[in-house]
């Protein structure tokens, strides 16, 4: 090695020269390195992925078609792509203020595709049951998440709230109940509703209109799903874990799934603040148990989360548009694939070249400074 060196200094004999070759090498390399590295292998989902976003497709067209039935306009400045589920800003069903891009970005239907990612990697199989806990806030993601049960063979007992954030399924006459019920009438999503609430302040609608709570506990009766109207959290969460895990407790639940933000689900501890969204398999539960929501009581039954919140974070780490106008189209190129393994890797590479550089001037910044000089 030092023979090497030797030789190296007798070909480049000015130190300055020396440098730049030196980094002209490492370059080469790296560039060499990250050429080899593979893509993040798609492996043998991708076929799943597929046909869950070609699920979701045919389920927006039915949404579509009905809504139009219905009587009703869409506003190209809200919902561009015609998909029914994306909301009005305001309305009497409205909690929170939501994001117009953010639910927009979930109407792409290979979000279906990405839920097959994210169920995959919490360890779900085919013959599964999990739980599934859904506000109003984003329809689409629920739509997603049942396509992706369909396709995956899993059985979802589902637990619906009303409420919307911004945005959402916030029509007293377009709610989360009408656009899962029309699918499910169509044969588009295969699931039997095990229970649904008010949803809003409380869950029990609270913040709502006298007249808003009526028209939507009218809905909800006529719907013939067990109602949750119970206003402590704690009963609350203790009466949705045991329908997800039957009356006898002996239901085997895979894993949960929590989209949107339901006080009932997320509990009212601000630490739920920290959840990642995606996977989460460690969470830091609150000292006291009556602020946990069904993620924290799911969590110390040490099930795997899967958290559909935050919605950019979702769409950057598995490579998904964020508010595409028009929606993009269903293939294998087009659907989620986890940008996980391919940025660790080059993460690694550069970390690895930018060290040399480092080591490279500290080594000759004298000779270099004096050259230069």
């Amino acid at each position: 090695m030092v023979r090497l060196f030797d030789q190296f200094r007798m070909i480049f004999p000015d130190p300055k020269v020396q440098g730049l070759v030196l980094c002209a090498l490492v370059s080469t390399a790296m560039v060499g390195v990250v050429l080899s590295l593979d893509p993040a292998p798609r492996g043998g989902n991708i076929e799943r992925k597929v046909a869950a976003s070609e699920s979701m497709e045919l389920a927006i067209k039915a949404l579509r078609e009905n809504y139009l039935s219905r009587g009703f306009q869409f506003d190209d400045t809200v919902d561009p792509n015609h998909t029914a589920l994306v909301g009005v800003e305001y309305s009497d069903m409205v909690t929170t203020l939501g994001s117009a891009d953010a639910k927009r970005s979930t109407t792409n239907p290979n979000v279906a595709g990405l839920v097959v990612q994210l169920l995959i990697e919490a360890g779900v199989k085919q013959g599964d049951t999990i739980a599934v806990g859904c506000s109003g806030s984003f329809p689409a993601l629920a739509v997603a998440t049942l396509a992706a049960t369909k396709t995956l063979g899993v059985h979802p007992v589902i637990v619906l709230s009303l409420g919307s954030s911004s945005f959402g399924a916030d029509r007293v006459d377009w709610t989360l109940l009408d656009i899962l019920g029309l699918l499910k009438s169509k044969h588009l999503v295969d699931v039997s509703f095990a229970g649904v609430s008010l949803g809003g302040a409380a869950d029990v609608g609270n913040d709502f209109e006298p007249e808003t709570r009526k028209m939507l506990a009218e809905k909800m009766n006529l719907s013939g799903i067990p109602i949750i109207n119970e206003p402590d959290l704690v009963r609350n969460v203790a009466r949705r874990m045991g329908i997800y895990f039957g009356a006898t407790g002996a239901r085997g639940i895979a894993a949960f799934v929590n989209i949107g933000g339901s006080q009932a689900d997320l509990g009212i501890d601000p630490i739920i603040l920290k959840l990642e969204p995606g996977v989460n398999r460690q969470i830091t539960l609150p000292e006291k148990e009556e602020r946990y929501g069904v993620v924290f009581a799911m969590a110390k039954r040490h099930i795997p989360v899967v958290h559909l919140l935050h919605i950019k974070g979702l769409m950057l780490k598995y490579g998904l548009p964020w508010d595409p106008t028009p929606l993009p189209s269903v293939s294998a190129e087009d659907v989620s694939q986890p940008h996980s393994a391919l940025n660790a890797s080059l993460v690694a590479a550069m970390s690895l070249y930018f060290f040399l550089i480092l080591m490279i001037f500290i080594l000759y910044r004298r000779k270099l400074l004096r050259t230069s000089s």
